[in-house]
């Protein structure tokens, strides 16, 4: 039963003997989800269902082409309905875990809970007194373990890929672990980057932990929380003496295996924020990200369109676009006369998808010639290229964007951005803050729909961002990719070194 969903979520290879029946019906599904053609898609899972009510990979099947559809309640639902045929697979865990951070409204401390409670699934693991001791490395480098499915052409890759190349090699060994059984012309920049590289896509929870520790990793960093393939089942193991979980997911794992959380005072301002991780929060001054440009970027356009004729975008994640935001949108939108929105995601390249959001925006009174609507870009450098005809972008709430917003800026174009109570909804005011781009962000819908309305009629300020936002990105700590990676390490060497002491608990650290 569990065979596609270790294969979808984690990347593992059970090499199960193809089933007959419901399992028939769910390739189909399967096939035609992949085509675009989701509602026949899930009626051949509700096909499947009929012949089996528990068949586990059918209610899966629903939950991603509900997501696929923009129908994320359903999907939530479909998903929930698999945990209760499958309550130990973690796997369906994470997946539920991860998808409820694009739900419209978010209360911190339930989602808190959900991950404590997520976590109790993948118990901590008895280990003998030699596994437990830290030895210190005296006469070799630090030994930094880096594990993540997205050593590739991925949004995370845009943000350790510059920390991998900054380290001090004198003073640090770096392990990486990666958990994709795809590899491209990143994932080879990053091999040969690493001093040591290991392949883990097939590998369990268990074996890996086994391996890291004949690795003799000193500390652990996790960059997948809970998302797709994730190895969170090796960190409950506790191979390595410090373990840290950073950048690929926007929250705790409630593991309490997991020692600490990178982060920064505006994405996780304390108090309050720590009350809601199960992690230590370390906050790293001047931001907690490190952003690679793509080396190919074009340069930012000069052209700036009249107030008349204003383009707005977002090329988020369509799960992060709720109905709350295409109400905002087109506040906007109605208070800009002659202005357009651009939405750019892969889900929009299936016509059901992108009917239901035209439809939405229509129910909000704006006609559907006012906003355009593309899908999957596959080049790099034509995907940026399409910020040539935005004017400003729109960053999506509560799950605000990441790689977008670094995009954006780097191309010239002003985000307004709208600040929530959590981690998630509040990368977007970290990103600009470090872009000195503070008038940007709103601290409710009122003013989001404020600042973006005003910055549209205002078109000398946005020729100004146009014309020195990169600059002003290059010269910012987002982009000081050694001075980044300086800071990273002493973390690494102050709270290892707590951890040899027996102090774990009680270490403070804010770096400045």
């Amino acid at each position: 039963m569990l065979r596609r969903l270790l294969q979808r979520w984690f990347g593992l290879s059970t090499h199960a003997p193809v089933e007959a029946g419901p399992q028939a019906l769910v390739r189909e599904g399967d096939r035609l989800a992949r085509s675009g053609a989701l509602t026949v898609a899930l009626e051949r899972y509700h096909a499947a269902l009929e012949n089996d009510p528990r068949c586990l990979d059918a209610w899966l099947g629903i939950g991603n082409t509900l997501v696929d559809a923009w129908r994320l309640d359903e999907a939530m639902a479909a998903y929930a309905r698999a945990l209760v045929i499958a309550p130990q697979a973690t796997a369906i865990r994470s997946a539920l875990l991860f998808h409820q951070h694009y739900a419209s409204a978010i209360d911190g401390p339930a989602l808190f809970a959900a991950h404590r409670e997520a976590a109790m699934y993948w118990p901590p693991v008895v280990v003998d007194a030699d596994q437990r001791t830290v030895r210190s490395p005296t006469g070799r480098r630090l030994r930094i373990g880096y594990v993540s499915p997205n050593f590739s052409r991925h949004s995370v890759g845009y943000f350790i890929e510059p920390v991998i190349r900054n380290h001090d090699r004198e003073q640090f060994e770096i392990f990486c672990y990666y958990a994709h059984p795809k590899a491209d012309d990143v994932t080879a920049r990053f091999r040969a980057m690493a001093d040591a590289w290991r392949e883990i896509a097939d590998t369990d929870g268990e074996a890996l932990a086994a391996l890291i520790r004949n690795d003799a990793i000193d500390v652990l960093v996790d960059l997948a929380g809970h998302s797709k393939m994730n190895k969170l089942a090796a960190f409950a193991h506790r191979p390595a003496p410090l373990q840290i979980t950073w950048l690929g997911y926007p929250d705790t794992t409630g593991l309490p295996a997991m020692d600490l959380r990178l982060t920064d005072t505006i994405a996780d301002p304390p108090p309050q924020a720590d009350r809601l991780n199960s992690e230590r929060l370390v906050r790293i001054d001047g931001g907690f990200l490190c952003y690679q440009p793509p080396a190919d970027s074009p340069p930012p356009a000069a052209q700036v369109n009249p107030a008349t004729a204003v383009v707005f975008a977002s090329f988020n994640n369509l799960a992060k676009i709720n109905l709350p935001m295409v109400r905002l949108w087109s506040a906007i939108l109605q208070a800009v006369p002659g202005s357009r929105l651009v939405l750019k995601s892969a889900a929009l390249d299936f016509t059901e998808t992108a009917d239901r959001v035209l439809e939405a925006f229509e129910e909000c009174g704006v006609a559907a010639g006012r906003v355009e609507l593309r899908g999957w870009i596959a080049q790099r450098g034509a995907h940026l290229q399409m910020y040539e005809g935005v004017d400003i972008a729109l960053d999506t709430h509560p799950y605000n964007g990441t790689t977008t917003t670094c995009e954006a800026l780097w191309m010239g174009v002003p985000v307004v951005t709208l600040a929530g109570d959590v981690h998630m909804a509040r990368v977007g005011a970290s990103l600009l803050h470090s872009a000195g781009l503070d008038e940007l962000i709103a601290t409710d819908s009122e003013a989001y729909v404020a600042i973006a309305v005003a910055l549209a009629n205002d078109e000398a300020r946005r020729r100004t961002i146009r014309t020195g936002v990169r600059e002003r990105l290059a010269a910012s700590a987002l982009l000081d990719h050694a001075g980044f990676t300086r800071k990273l390490e002493q973390v690494y060497r102050d709270y290892l070194s707590s951890a040899r002491n027996g102090t774990q608990n009680e270490a403070v650290v804010r770096l400045t």
